[in-house]
C-alpha cells in the first residue's frame, strides 16, 4: 500500500475539499468523502469501493488501525493534525475518513424480494430528510430507494451522516430519466401479479390502514413542499393519506415522518398476513 503525505494545502488536498463541498466535483470524480465510525464500518462491511483512507499516522486507535491494515486500497493519505481538522466535519476531529467510489445507479443491478417493496423519493429537497428515508427504508425492510427528478445529492455528506450507516447498507438508485421509470413499472407489473403503485397526498384520500399493503408495492412520496408530481400521481392506483386529529391543527407531517408511517404500516400489514396466511381481504 502506497502511503503519499499531505502537509499543505496542495492539489491533492484541495481534490479532497471538493469531494466534501462540490457537488459537481464529486461527479467529476465519481468519488465522495465519508467519515465516521459506523458509516466506514457499514462500507466496508457492504463492500463499497473503498478508493483511499485519510488519517493522522501519529494519533490512531486499534480501530482505526485494523481498518488500514485489512481493507486494500489503491493509496492512502497521511494528513498533518491541522489539516485533518480543517477536512473533517465533526466537532471532535475524526481519526479517519475515506475517498469512496460511487455506485452505478441501475434498476436492475438490484435484487429484488419474492413481494418486493419499493420506495420513491420525488426531487427530495433537503438533505436530512434524505438521509432518514434512507434509514427508514432500512430500518423497516424496503428493497429499494429511487430517486426521482433534481433534488439533494444523494452523496453530499449531511446526506450520510444523517443515514447513521443505512446508507451503505441500504441500495439507492437516482432515475434522470422518466421513461426508464415506466419502463421498470411495466416489468414489475408483469412479473408481480397485483403489483401496486401507491402515491402519497395530504389530502384526503383512502386511509393507509384501509388499503391492502402487504402485496408487491411502490411507494411513491412526494417533494416537501409540492408534493408527488402530477405524472407520478396520475399513474398511481391509489393515493394514500394518513389521517389525523380532527383536533390537530397541523395540516400535514414532516416528509420522512410521513414516510417512516407509510412503512411502517407496510411492514406491519405483512407480518399480520404471514402470521395468517389464509387472510386476503383488505386491513
Amino acid at each position: 500500500m502506497n502511503e503519499i503525505r499531505v502537509f499543505s494545502k496542495n492539489s491533492t488536498y484541495q481534490k479532497f475539499e471538493v469531494l466534501k463541498t462540490n457537488r459537481n466535483k464529486r461527479y467529476k470524480y465519481g468519488e465522495f468523502l465519508v467519515e465516521g465510525v459506523r458509516s466506514l464500518n457499514e462500507a466496508v462491511q457492504n463492500h463499497w469501493d473503498i478508493r483511499a483512507f485519510l488519517y493522522d499516522k501519529y494519533h490512531l486507535s486499534d480501530w482505526a488501525r485494523d481498518l488500514i491494515a485489512n481493507v486494500r486500497t489503491p493509496q492512502n493519505y497521511c494528513l498533518s493534525p491541522e489539516l485533518l481538522r480543517e477536512l473533517s466535519g465533526k466537532e471532535d476531529t475524526s481519526e479517519l475518513m475515506a475517498v469512496i467510489g460511487m455506485r452505478e445507479d441501475r434498476l436492475d443491478s438490484v435484487p429484488l424480494s419474492e413481494n418486493p417493496f419499493i420506495v420513491l423519493f420525488d426531487r427530495p429537497s433537503n438533505k436530512g430528510n434524505l438521509g432518514t428515508m434512507i434509514r427508514s427504508c432500512d430500518a423497516l425492510g424496503a428493497d429499494l430507494l429511487i430517486l426521482t427528478g433534481h433534488g439533494v445529492d444523494l452523496y453530499d455528506p449531511d446526506v450520510v451522516v444523517s443515514a447513521m450507516g443505512s446508507f451503505f447498507n441500504m441500495p439507492v438508485v437516482r432515475v434522470a430519466d422518466n421513461r426508464d421509470l415506466t419502463a421498470y413499472i411495466e416489468k414489475l407489473r408483469a412479473e408481480h401479479p397485483g403489483f401496486l403503485l401507491a402515491g402519497t397526498t395530504a389530502h384526503k384520500e383512502h386511509p393507509l390502514y384501509q388499503t391492502d399493503l402487504s402485496g408487491p408495492l411502490m411507494l411513491m412520496i412526494g417533494n416537501e413542499t409540492m408534493g408527488l408530481n402530477k405524472a407520478f400521481k396520475e399513474s398511481c392506483d391509489v393515493l394514500l393519506t394518513i389521517p389525523m386529529a380532527e383536533t390537530s391543527y397541523a395540516s400535514s407531517f414532516n416528509v420522512s415522518c410521513a414516510a417512516s408511517i407509510l412503512m411502517y404500516e407496510v411492514t406491519r400489514q405483512r407480518a399480520e398476513k404471514a402470521a395468517a396466511p389464509g387472510l386476503t381481504e383488505s386491513i
